[in-house]
């Protein structure tokens, strides 16, 4: 009886092996191809998961509710990030990194001989939430380049529409002068909703609203209103960049008074230790030698 049934078992594991590889590549034949030509290129590590991504995206994250979408769509425009991924795209990566480091996990407990379902739990919110802080961690970095270059991009502005230039020819200017980094993009997609036919005020509230920072919504504002009452542009921008530029000192000033309290824990922790035990083994070997201890 067993020569018979260890064959139709091997023939039935073989047979569901087999109906999984097909069936696998039926569902990926419906994935569509995706037009990335204006969309941002993808990092290294991104472009070897992404066709995962991509089959996900289509057969699994097309159910996620519409209002999840749009809050995580919401999240990606203001970090940039929507140029690069859509909605459905990050939650694919969700699901990729909780089954990647519950895979990792387990394949480490495995090898260490220990089972832990608490370890698994915990390896599970850790994939869970690494994208999402990912994310915020993308969101500080943008803010901080844009506080960065904001100065320099005033000054840019400022001085093109003071030499006779409107504003849209000035922001054309300050793309071509100003450092790369966020802002310029910001910029970018501010003339090119200019030139799809947007208002000016319309244009840059777009942008205000893709920041959401007060220094943008400080000179939007000042803009605007310079524009509807008729007042001179480049005065009040030059003011705005002053403004701008002090911030930024302040914060400065506001980090270089925070490092040495920041440094106290390093200190406390590996420096002084090793300097009493570097100034004491002398003494101490001094006392063992005379016989005092």
């Amino acid at each position: 009886m067993d020569n018979f049934v260890l064959p139709l078992i091997g023939l039935m594991f073989g047979a569901a092996v087999l109906l999984v590889i097909y069936a696998s590549s039926k569902l990926k034949a419906e994935v569509p191809t995706e037009d990335r030509e204006y969309m941002d290129p993808l990092p290294p590590l991104l472009r070897l998961v992404w066709p995962l991504v991509r089959f996900l995206e289509y057969h699994v994250c097309a159910f996620i509710p519409s209002a999840a979408l749009e809050r995580t769509h919401e999240k990606l425009q203001r970090t940039g990030v929507g140029y690069l991924m859509s909605a459905e795209q990050f939650y694919a990566i969700r699901i990729l990194s909780v089954l990647g480091i519950f895979a990792l996990t387990y394949w480490g407990q495995t090898v260490l001989k220990n089972d832990s379902p608490n370890t698994l739990i915990i390896a599970v919110l850790i994939g869970f939430f690494l994208p999402a802080q990912w994310l915020r961690d993308v969101q500080t970095r943008r803010y901080k380049a844009v506080q960065r270059t904001l100065p320099v991009y005033l000054d840019f502005v400022t001085m093109a529409v003071e030499a006779g230039l409107n504003l849209t020819g000035a922001i054309n200017q300050t793309m071509e002068k100003g450092p790369a980094g966020p802002l310029r993009h910001e910029f970018y997609l501010v003339v090119r909703d200019l030139r799809s036919g947007l208002s000016r005020s319309d244009a840059l509230r777009r942008m205000e609203a893709r920041l959401q920072m007060p220094e943008i919504t400080s000179f939007v504002g000042t803009v605007i209103q310079a524009e509807r009452m008729g007042a001179r542009l480049g005065s009040a921008l030059r003011t705005q960049a002053e403004q701008r530029r002090s911030e930024r000192f302040q914060r400065a000033e506001k980090l270089a008074m925070e490092a040495p309290v920041k440094l106290i824990g390093p200190l406390m922790m590996f420096i002084f230790p090793v300097t009493f035990i570097v100034l004491g083994f002398p003494i101490a070997m001094k006392f063992l030698n005379s016989g005092i201890m």
